[in-house]
């Protein structure tokens, strides 16, 4: 029988990489930790895959700037099939630093809508790394991994977590044409001031997908909350907490199941 596959990518000072593989394979999926060298190195290795998963942590130690190293390496030796990739119909996810290194590959937003330098992430306003769980509101209805006015709980943890536009332009851009995927947001659904916006992200902008809706790149970990007993209040919420994080990957698996199935070599 025919599975879905996802290949979640490992490099130097990753470290989420098992815990992404452990949620892709809850969701149905088949997944395999691969390192960037790897990949590199054989090429076709990605045309066995219907997802791919840029997971959190800090690449390279996030020198220079987080993401940034290891988004260079895919830029040198992996843009065409990346793009290749995407092109065939096929899901990328990245989860904090795989957001960060997808936004600075250009990928996101990307498709040819912005430049590079139009988007980027960089320090959090607190000055300080943030560990805590937020609230999240999807804001478009055309990405594969939401469910579109479903407000979800994840946890955060990151440095440089905020999300910053080069002009009004721009972010006029983001909002009109849904290539905001979630925003930061109260228990209310409304958005606030840190600490609902735990960063300081510009329209409180927690993560972005792209114009086909098949990347999407996401501050908080969704990988962090596949189980219930991973909910800070999970003994007062009872057996029926369904954990959030685990939607996106079931989103992503079911979208693969239901297009993608035909499209990968052995």
């Amino acid at each position: 029988m025919a599975e879905v596959r996802a290949l979640v990518l490992r490099a130097a000072g990753v470290n989420c990489d098992m815990e992404t593989r452990h949620a892709l394979e809850l969701a149905g999926a088949k997944a395999d930790r691969i390192h960037v060298n790897r990949l590199i190195e054989d090429k076709s290795l990605l045309d066995r895959y219907h997802i791919v998963v840029f997971p959190g942590g800090f690449s390279y130690g996030d020198d220079v700037a987080a993401g940034r190293i290891l988004a260079n390496q895919i830029v040198h030796h992996l843009a065409e099939p990346i793009r290749r990739f995407i092109d065939d119909g096929k899901l990328v996810l990245g989860i904090c630093n795989g957001f960060q290194v997808l936004v600075k590959m250009g990928i996101l937003p990307g498709n040819g809508a912005f430049k590079q330098e139009h988007v980027t992430i960089t320090y959090n306003d607190s000055g300080k790394f943030e560990d805590r769980w937020v609230h999240l509101l999807p804001q478009t209805d055309r990405c594969v991994f939401i469910e579109p006015q479903r407000q979800i709980y994840l946890p955060v943890a990151h440095g440089e977590g905020k999300v910053v536009t080069a002009d009004a332009a721009t972010l006029d851009r983001l909002k009109s044409e849904g290539f905001i995927a979630y925003k930061y947001v109260g228990p209310d659904g409304e958005e606030g001031p840190y600490p609902i916006n735990p960063n300081g992200s510009v329209e409180s902008i927690a993560g972005l997908t792209d114009s086909t809706g098949r990347v999407m790149g996401l501050m908080p970990h969704p990988e962090r909350f596949v189980r219930r007993t991973q909910h800070p209040h999970w003994t007062r919420l009872g057996e029926d907490l369904d954990p959030d994080g685990i939607k996106i990957f079931r989103n992503a698996v079911r979208y693969a199941q239901e297009n993608l199935l035909q499209s990968c070599s052995a």
